[in-house]
């Protein structure tokens, strides 16, 4: 099992935390740690927090984690991927590869801030979305592999677009797919190195059911594109309200054990708020040895 560490916020009032967890994650022996990848919130989903669309821009951030890291992977989870052109994404995301010496981790989803995508973007159907996620990532993987590359899509169109130097990872970094509908989720199958499926939380045993509902569709996907044994699942939670409850070693023990039950090859945790660091140190004395 590998365990990644969710975090819960790009905001600028919480980067000494983010750094702390960050840094505390490499020297622990955590395998990842993922941010959220927003620019702005809208006020349903964070209420009267003043400070909810100051924002730092994650892959920037990732860039100055990855210089002060050795080993843990860093990415997103997730970034949507029409906010921004893909080719512009695939340029970003190599450069952070390149100065951490290949520990990227692109999460790939369709977006659901509208906020954000009227601020920055254009905010289309949820159909558009995936279908740019879909093109996105088709063009992105052929910039990342090819030396030059003239695409002409629905949406995206390039003519002889150069992406050098390429990526550390090969053939492209890796992709964490974090859609839980259909349609993404046979994106998963067809695109994705490791597939997180966002599932219920009412209680453990539908959690896991869930889980094994959407692997089905998955690894259905994955049959058809010939590609079943080149994709992962990660299992967990990256939900707030975990973040203020106690933490509980032999919950987490119980959620872990879940993971490994279903087939997860990555387990996915945040830690509560105002003690990470310390709660991931029990977490990596107490857990993380029996199930490496």
């Amino acid at each position: 099992m590998r365990f990644f560490v969710g975090l819960y916020t790009n905001w600028m009032n919480e980067w000494p935390a983010i750094e702390e967890v960050v840094m505390a994650a490499d020297r622990l022996g955590f395998d990842g740690v993922v941010m959220p990848d927003h620019y702005m919130f809208s006020k349903e989903v964070m209420g009267i927090r003043p400070d909810r669309n100051a924002t730092l821009e994650s892959w920037i951030a990732l860039a100055v984690l990855a210089s002060r890291t050795e080993r843990v992977r860093l990415g997103t989870l997730v970034s949507p991927i029409p906010l921004r052109p893909p080719g512009l994404l695939a340029k970003m995301v190599t450069t952070v590869d390149v100065f951490s010496k290949g520990r990227v981790v692109l999460g790939v989803g369709a977006g659901w801030s509208d906020v954000e995508f009227e601020g920055y973007s254009v905010w289309d159907s949820s159909k558009v979305r995936v279908d740019k996620v879909e093109e996105g990532v088709e063009l992105m993987r052929r910039l990342w592999t090819e030396d030059a590359v003239s695409f002409e899509g629905k949406y995206y169109q390039t003519k002889n677009a150069v992406l050098e130097p390429k990526p550390v990872q090969q053939p492209h970094p890796t992709l964490l797919f974090g859609g839980h509908k259909n349609r993404m989720l046979r994106l998963a199958g067809r695109f994705a190195d490791i597939a997180y499926i966002k599932t219920a939380e009412e209680n453990l045993d539908l959690e896991c059911e869930l889980f094994e509902e959407k692997k089905a569709k998955v690894l259905q996907s994955a049959k058809e594109h010939k590609r079943s044994n080149r994709l992962a699942f990660m299992f967990g939670s990256f939900h707030f309200h975990l973040l203020y409850n106690a933490f509980d070693v032999n919950e987490c023990r119980g959620r872990v054990e879940a993971a490994e039950k279903v087939g997860a090859q990555f387990f996915l945790t945040p830690f509560p708020a105002g003690r990470q660091v310390e709660a991931m140190k029990q977490f990596a004395k107490e857990i993380m040895p029996s199930y490496r």
